[in-house]
């Protein structure tokens, strides 16, 4: 008998330690309220001809607000309010404003922020393990959807990186790093004013 309860101890250790891709995204999703992390992002084309490599800042806090700080080698900044996603070139002094809803799936951000967006979203599976990380693989259920396909790679309930391909074929690989959750984040980080001047444009739904 202690035997057996040994071996189902170990099976039940092993279960969680081996814990699937989707399981690791609703921990993350019950577990972090809000968090904050620095990214490394990869852009590639179809074509394979180089790639665009950009660093910055990724703070969210549920439900639908979140910021996207460019910093490398180009600033640029993505606001989601709860209600609106506000994207300011700083170089163009522009603005583009369109719902939340409208933006879910055009931006990384966009879908680490919301309770419940990818699920609604997008059809998920279990991507396996890979790179030491237990990974989701997402497909968008709407034909309107910015991307084709997103793989999640989870670690200690936490995404640690990102694959996105859109209907180009081009892919966005980010890495994250230093990924804080449930810390004091200024309500202010998640608001946008745009700056004196700017052209603000209303993107379409």
């Amino acid at each position: 008998m202690i035997r057996a309860v040994a071996c189902f101890a170990l099976a039940a250790l092993s279960g969680l330690a081996n814990a699937g891709g989707i399981d690791e995204l609703h921990a993350f999703l019950e577990g972090a309220k809000n968090g904050r992390a620095t990214f490394r992002q990869i852009v590639t084309g179809s074509n394979a001809r180089g790639e665009q490599v950009s660093t910055g800042i990724f703070a969210f806090a549920r439900p639908g607000k979140f910021r996207w700080a460019y910093e490398k080698p180009w600033e640029q900044l993505v606001v989601g309010d709860g209600t609106r996603v506000w994207v300011y070139d700083k170089d163009l002094n522009q603005v583009i404003v369109r719902e939340l809803d409208a933006a879910l799936g055009a931006t990384p951000a966009a879908l680490l922020a919301g309770d419940n967006a990818l699920e609604r979203h997008f059809a998920l599976v279990d991507g396996g393990e890979a790179d030491a990380l237990a990974w989701v693989v997402a497909t968008p259920k709407s034909a309107e959807s910015t991307f084709t396909k997103v793989r999640i790679g989870f670690r200690d309930k936490l995404p640690r990186a990102m694959v996105l391909v859109d209907a180009f074929g081009q892919t966005t690989r980010l890495a994250f790093d230093r990924f804080e959750r449930n810390v004091a984040i200024p309500a202010g980080e998640f608001r946008f004013v745009p700056p004196a001047g700017a052209d603000v444009v209303s993107a379409p739904r």
